[in-house]
């Protein structure tokens, strides 16, 4: 009995240090550092006052393929070929980074035209920019699809119809971003929040495509901006 009266007399004594502790270092820790901290697990809806520029991404491929097509490559027929493009530098490798992620490709190839990522970078880094100063920090978006091979075009049609035969994918200058889908340095992404970063997404994109540095378009069923760079 006087045993587990010593064991419960320690254990009060160890929480009381612990909690003093505690105590200490919230009141060492800044207000605005508490609430940097605390926002990580904020579930509250923000109203962040950002407009939906995702319609205004309404470019067509009949209307701008021509023009996409002499900015690009030469369409690869296998894997050899995207191989030589790259060792030649008319491709470069896109590779997972602090702005964007890479995802698991099936239909296309991690690597672009040159100018594509420079683009791809620049949207990243505006993102990055106008996500910090709403709050949401280290902001990464999915790059879903990028260049791919005339085989592949091929079997995507099969499961995909909207998918073209003359998709600007195979002239190495188009790459796909999710819209529905990003990482961001918060323990709770609220629907609000998700968004947000769509449309700020979006606005990126259209003031890209407004300053004639890309054509874009906005995909419902494949929920992905579809962008190629000029």
């Amino acid at each position: 009995m006087e045993f587990h009266k010593l064991r419960l007399v320690f254990i009060l004594k160890v929480f009381s240090v612990v909690f003093f502790v505690f105590l200490i270092i919230w009141y060492i820790i800044t207000k605005d550092n508490r609430k940097h901290i605390f926002s990580y697990f904020d579930t509250g809806c923000v109203d962040y006052k950002q407009k939906d520029y995702s319609r205004k991404l309404n470019d067509k491929i009949v209307d701008y393929s021509a023009a996409a097509k002499l900015r690009g490559i030469r369409p690869c027929k296998d894997d050899k070929e995207i191989r030589d493009k790259i060792r030649e530098g008319k491709l470069v490798k896109v590779n997972t980074c602090q702005g964007y992620v890479i995802d698991r490709l099936t239909y296309s190839y991690p690597c672009v035209t040159e100018e594509s990522k420079n683009l791809l970078d620049e949207i990243s880094d505006r993102l990055q920019e106008k996500t910090s100063q709403m709050g949401l920090k280290g902001v990464r978006f999915i790059v879903t699809s990028l260049t791919r091979k005339t085989e592949s075009i091929k079997n995507l049609r099969r499961n995909n119809k909207n998918a073209s035969a003359n998709s600007p994918h195979l002239y190495g200058n188009a790459f796909d971003i999710s819209y529905k889908r990003f990482i961001v340095r918060k323990w709770v992404l609220t629907n609000c929040d998700k968004k947000f970063l769509k449309d700020a997404l979006g606005e990126i994109i259209w003031q890209l495509k407004e300053d004639n540095k890309c054509w874009a378009t906005y995909e419902k069923n494949q929920s992905c901006f579809h962008v190629v760079a000029k």
